[in-house]
């Protein structure tokens, strides 16, 4: 398997498999909507810079 090396969509699909997990497992805790905010906004800094 080859990962992509473009950080930001990395991120991405980072942020994209930790929100589907949450959503149906229904997991929450104190914090997690900070880091998954902090994710998507990096993720979306990194693609707009294309790194």
């Amino acid at each position: 398997m080859r990962f992509t090396k473009n950080i930001g969509f990395l991120l991405l699909a980072i942020f994209l498999i930790l929100y589907g997990l949450i959503a149906l497992f229904s997991l929450s805790f104190a914090g997690l909507g900070v880091i998954m905010g902090l994710l998507a906004i990096a993720a979306g800094i990194f693609i707009l810079l294309g790194r």
